[in-house]
């Protein structure tokens, strides 16, 4: 893959020179273009310690406005991130629709370096190059322009450009053990890096291979090379084209079918809510010490319930270790920035628990309904949630979905209650009523999600919700047994 570098015409000096003017000048003049046409532009400038990325990237926004761009160096992650899935750093950075984001190295150099440090086996590194593929794979389908530059240079020159950046004293903290390391043992980095280049290769973004020993001349190759990609991408809206990963699923009965007649008496009820709580707090100090995470997912209908069933699972928590996501609707920042964005912005630290009023899942329910989005969007995010929580799973999280479930008579007296009660009023707006008059597409929307996206690592659980006693022992019970499970599964890694 390497060896498939961009060749560097020679040129003369002033006309390099000229060639990089022009350049800069095209780049500031479709920048408005990007702006008005609010596409999202990500510049991954991955490369060699010493290769120049700093320098190309400084040299490339001489002529942009600053109000529209930013520029983002990822060096080793620090401790909060950490404690949070891998791409977490990544997926929470991407710019807004408009504007333009220059990374200064990412989620290909994090990926070498982890495995050359050993702290990826060959198998966790397969599973890294699985999760960049989608990564990128879903900003590309979002819209997002990817251009994915590395920028080569040969072991001599490394070392050259280290020598005389440690001889620096303002240079000198520039060049750390990894770089010099890196140098010393070019020849099996050069092959990790070949190997993630050809694994992560597509021809939507493809990895381009710039010879670097000469950033000046090197400069005007990548600004024709980045205007030629924003200007396809203005004229044709950018697609991967790739198949989303295919998921097993668990087979699930169309909701109307599930019957509500599940009670539990009021004593009964007391003691298994006081049995699971109680469990509950023995259980949520040891995630904390073994550093595993938790995301429950609360869907179901208007009504069902739902606040009373998190409510009860919170009080047997520790309030420093969970957080509880209210979803409403996508704040204006939300609405720029691809979808899944504002969910990976609240997941918890490891060893915490986040519990989601709301979710994802509105993508395929209230925003496919209400024509929030296209149906080419919302038919797509069944793969990209799958996707989305197979990545939780493999940070090691336990992930609980619940569908809290009524029917419509049931729903029409708690809203009747809900209109006749003052302290209760504010439980019930006109958009309730307007969402209850469209019960059936709701319903059908509901079933094509539990039967795509019930998988079986993340299967959802249907909570009968008519006796809310019952529904709030269920969800407790079931949720109680998958942290066990994960603690158990832990305990024997």
């Amino acid at each position: 893959m390497l060896e498939t570098m961009t060749p560097i015409p020679r040129a003369e000096k002033e006309l390099r020179k000229q060639q990089t003017r022009q350049g800069l000048r095209r780049l500031s003049g479709l920048q408005l273009s990007i702006r008005e046409n609010k596409l999202p532009v990500i510049v991954l400038v991955e490369g060699w310690s010493a290769a120049g990325k700093g320098s190309v990237i400084s040299e490339l926004i001489q002529e942009l406005d600053p109000r529209f761009y930013n520029v983002i160096s990822f060096d080793t992650p620090t401790e909060t991130e950490k404690r949070h899935p891998w791409l977490w750093r990544y997926f929470t950075q991407i710019p807004a629709y408009g504007k333009i984001q220059f990374l200064d190295a990412g989620w290909m150099e994090q990926t070498a370096r982890d495995y050359l440090e050993q702290r990826l086996s060959q198998e966790e590194l397969e599973s890294r190059q699985q999760s960049i593929r989608r990564f990128e794979r879903q900003l590309c389908d979002d819209g997002y322009l990817l251009v994915r530059l590395f920028l080569h240079i040969s072991a001599k020159e490394q070392k050259k450009r280290l020598d005389a950046l440690e001889e620096g004293p303002d240079t000198s903290w520039r060049v750390g053990k990894f770089d010099r390391w890196q140098n010393e043992h070019y020849p099996q980095v050069e092959q990790v890096y070949d190997q993630l280049l050809q694994n992560t290769q597509t021809d939507a973004y493809p990895w381009h291979i710039i010879d670097a020993s000469n950033t000046k001349s090197a400069l005007p190759v990548i600004l024709k090379l980045l205007c030629d990609s924003i200007e396809q991408a203005l004229a044709h809206k950018p697609t991967s084209g790739i198949a989303p990963t295919q998921f097993s699923v668990v087979s699930m009965p169309p909701i109307a079918s599930v019957p509500l007649d599940k009670t539990i008496s009021k004593k009964e009820y007391k003691k298994q809510l006081k049995h699971y709580q109680n469990r509950l707090k023995e259980l949520h100090n040891r995630l904390y010490r073994r550093r595993i995470p938790v995301i429950i997912a609360y869907e179901g209908w208007d009504a069902a319930g739902k606040g009373g069933n998190i409510r009860r699972i919170a009080n047997a928590l520790d309030a420093r270790g969970f957080e509880v996501h209210p979803i409403a609707s996508p704040t204006p920042d939300e609405l720029h920035h691809q979808y899944l964005w504002r969910f990976w912005k609240r997941l918890p630290k490891n060893g915490h628990i986040a519990i989601f009023d709301r979710t994802w899942y509105g993508r395929v329910m209230v925003e496919r309904i209400e024509g929030f989005c296209t149906e080419q969007q919302w038919k797509r995010a069944y793969a990209e949630m799958n996707e989305f929580e197979e990545e939780l799973m493999d940070w090691g999280g336990v992930v609980v979905k619940f569908w809290i479930h009524i029917d419509p008579d049931t729903q029409l007296e708690r809203f009747t209650l809900r209109q006749n009660t003052p302290e209760k009023r504010w439980k019930i707006t006109d958009e309730d009523w307007r969402n209850r008059e469209k019960w059936p597409q709701y319903e059908q929307a509901v079933d094509e999600m539990l039967q795509k996206t019930s998988t079986a690592r993340a299967p959802w659980h249907i909570i009968e919700s008519k006796d809310k006693r019952y529904a709030r022992i269920k969800a407790m019970k079931i949720l109680v047994e998958a942290i066990e499970k994960a603690l158990e599964k832990d305990k024997r890694c």
